[in-house]
């Protein structure tokens, strides 16, 4: 069968289909994005039709190839589902041996129907015949399984479309959203941790291409937690949902007000620090908005009046879409995404260094801003930035800017 049908893979989505006169920008988006992630696959092409994208496999593609070019599809955001099938004639024939054949590749299942439709009337047979010959092919090679209308194992999907037919039996659900490039830019500080690249990985679903920003210890810890972002960031990379990530060593600014602030105040001025510094990033970057994985209460430095302390060191929004998730279920979402084993994983960086015994939960803003006027914050930050290491990953619709 792989000699005489071409393998595809159909990709669903639900949210692009909702949009109005603009939805062929976001089509065309998810084409590319698509199309440079599968890169090292067998593909010939990617077309648009009927309100999908049609993956076309090579000639003579192996169904493992398939299976791994849809795998790597699921994950890119903008897609809600994925199908292997085959394209073949509009032959009723060859159309039941191929249900056959796409059902056969279903793994394991005990019941089944058939979901016939033709999009175009040149077709004379219609849905619902189509449904009963080809229904009766599969009863026939498969007699040892039942046909089941609501809810069945395996549903063989028969589209008739104006040159061609489409049938697959596997598929898979994706992670949904809008597709990266779609959205503009964001700067998400990113730890080494299980909370920020769950946050990051959410706005990238939204269709953002996202910017990170590691605040290493360096030089007062090892440089350990750059190498587990740098792991991180593979993840994300896989799919095209990150784009560069800017290494910051922020050890020695770090004692510096360790040394001179009062020790209640400390993690807020660290992280009015750090927000100026991506701020000024997020500048440079054209990026519209700041992102961190903060989750209310969590810690000491999320509580409502130190989120409202360090949001006032910049003047650009900051999102924070794990507000109201609790750790089970961050964890959850960091198994599903890919990242929770590294980020397992201890490595000492600036958000273990010179903390304070006890830290203030409840800071008043007059008193954080004094205490933070007595350091030469603007030279801090061009330093900083100066400072900063990049690294650059493949996502498809990032471009630098030139500075």
């Amino acid at each position: 069968m792989e000699e005489l049908h071409q393998r595809v893979c159909l990709v669903h989505y639900h949210e692009i289909g909702l949009k109005g006169r603009n939805r062929s920008v976001f089509e065309k988006r998810l084409v590319k994005n698509v199309e440079a992630l599968l890169g090292a696959f067998p593909v010939v092409t990617i077309h648009r039709i009927s309100g999908r994208l049609c993956v076309f496999m090579k000639e003579g593609a192996s169904r493992e190839a398939a299976l791994e070019a849809a795998d790597t599809i699921r994950y890119v955001p903008g897609v809600a589902r994925v199908s292997c099938g085959f394209k073949c004639e509009r032959d009723l024939v060859e159309m039941g041996q191929v249900a056959i054949n796409a059902l056969g590749e279903c793994g394991e299942f005990q019941t089944f129907k058939v979901h016939a439709r033709r999009n175009h009337t040149d077709f004379a047979t219609d849905s619902m015949e189509m449904n009963r010959i080809i229904g009766s092919d599969l009863c026939a090679a498969y007699p040892d399984k039942t046909v089941k209308m609501k809810d069945p194992d395996v549903t063989v999907t028969v589209e008739v479309v104006q040159n061609a037919a489409y049938i697959y039996a596997r598929s898979t659900r994706g992670i949904g959203g809008l597709p990266v490039g779609s959205s503009g830019r964001i700067v998400s500080l990113l730890s080494s941790g299980i909370d920020s690249p769950v946050a990051l990985w959410k706005l990238a679903r939204r269709g953002a291409v996202c910017i990170g920003v590691h605040f290493s210890g360096r030089p007062q810890t090892s440089d350990e937690s750059e190498y587990l972002v740098d792991d991180i960031a593979r993840v994300l990379e896989r799919t095209g949902c990150i784009a560069r990530v800017y290494v910051v060593p922020f050890g020695d600014y770090q004692k510096e007000i360790a040394l001179s602030a009062p020790p209640s105040l400390r993690v807020i001025l660290y992280r009015r620090l750090m927000f100026k510094v991506a701020q000024e990033i997020a500048a440079i970057e054209g990026a519209g908005a700041l992102v961190t994985g903060e989750s209310l209460g969590q810690v000491a430095s999320q509580t409502l009046d130190n989120i409202r302390a360090t949001d006032d060191a910049v003047e650009l929004p900051v999102f924070r879409p794990l507000i109201g998730t609790d750790k089970l279920e961050i964890i959850d979402e960091a198994q599903r995404l890919g990242t929770f084993e590294i980020s397992s994983q201890d490595a000492p960086d600036c958000c273990t260094l010179f903390m304070p015994r006890n830290p203030e939960t409840h800071a008043k803003l007059d008193d954080v801003r004094t205490a933070e006027s007595a350091f030469p914050i603007d030279r801090w930050i061009s330093e900083l930035v100066d400072a900063a290491e990049i690294h650059d990953y493949a996502c498809p619709p990032y471009h630098p800017r030139r500075r």
